[in-house]
């Protein structure tokens, strides 16, 4: 298996993780599109076609030998078996989240993600925090906090996504294989009930939902799935869990940006505070960053 790496950061992990969080930025047009399609159908087709692109990716980089190994571990097999739990109640809730009209509240879920991952990270793996970067962290807080009185109730869909990410990016850290071998072996955990979700639907008369073109999508739907999720995971092995904390920033403000001028979702005061005082968070973390490096 492979060997656990240093706790630094890493020329190659930004940039795999940079090209992830753009994806991720532009994956609400392609989630939009699939608006008329039952959230659990574009899951499960989410990961069957997600199946062939990360074996075709094993293959081209001769890395099935460590996934073989890996599915003859129990105990490997069963923390696959959490990382996947993880990340497909993520991709149930922001899925839903972005066909039912409430992107911007995707947005602010991972927009408090990095607060979480700077939690995991200074308590579970001792990652040190300088004083500026405590502050970013508490302005933030308090840019949430002015989101959550303005809505009145908790942010359940912005919570959920952030605790299943952030719970996804710490346990995924701690997986002893490859990034790709653990993202293929993920799929390969989850294919069984995709496998049944969509027999099922077969049996009703309905294999896909939509015309060809969204049938086309859904067979995409691998592609977008699995390139920035694997770009993602080798990130995450060569980066400090907060620093991919603070870069998941990128992502939201797509998403954002998408949900306000593209979706045309709703943009009020508390908003038009409470989004500038998280993004200079960003900023001022990501200051006391650079002159850590």
């Amino acid at each position: 298996m492979t060997q656990a790496r240093p706790n630094i950061d890493t020329p190659r992990g930004f940039a795999f993780a940079l090209s992830a969080y753009l994806l991720w930025g532009f994956l609400p047009l392609y989630m939009k599109a699939l608006h008329a399609v039952p959230t659990f159908e574009v899951i499960a087709n989410r990961i069957l076609w997600s199946v062939p692109v990360a074996g075709v990716i094993l293959i081209v980089l001769g890395r099935t030998a460590e996934l073989r190994a890996a599915i003859r571990n129990p105990r490997m097999l069963g923390m696959g078996a959490v990382t996947a739990a993880l990340i497909t109640v993520n991709w149930g809730i922001y899925v839903w989240a972005i066909q039912s009209g409430h992107a911007l509240e995707a947005a602010l879920g991972y927009y408090i993600n990095p607060l979480f991952s700077v939690f995991l990270g200074a308590v579970l793996l001792k990652e040190r925090m300088s004083a500026a970067q405590w502050a970013a962290v508490g302005l933030a807080v308090l840019a949430v906090v002015v989101l959550t009185v303005e809505a009145g109730q908790v942010p359940l869909v912005a919570l959920g996504l952030t605790f299943s990410w952030g719970a996804y990016a710490y346990f995924k850290k701690m997986l002893p294989i490859g990034p790709n071998q653990g993202f293929m072996l993920e799929v390969l955990i989850l294919s069984p009930f995709a496998l049944a979700y969509l027999g099922w639907r077969g049996a009703e008369g309905v294999l896909f939902t939509g015309d060809a073109a969204t049938v086309a999508l859904l067979l995409g739907a691998g592609l977008v799935t699995a390139v920035p999720l694997m770009l993602y995971a080798n990130g995450a092995k060569l980066l400090k869990l907060s620093t991919i904390g603070i870069m998941q920033y990128i992502a939201p403000t797509m998403i954002f940006l998408t949900a306000v001028f593209l979706f045309g979702e709703p943009f009020g005061m508390a908003r038009a505070i409470a989004f500038p005082m998280i993004w200079a968070a960003l900023a001022i973390y990501t200051v006391s960053l650079v002159r850590q490096r």
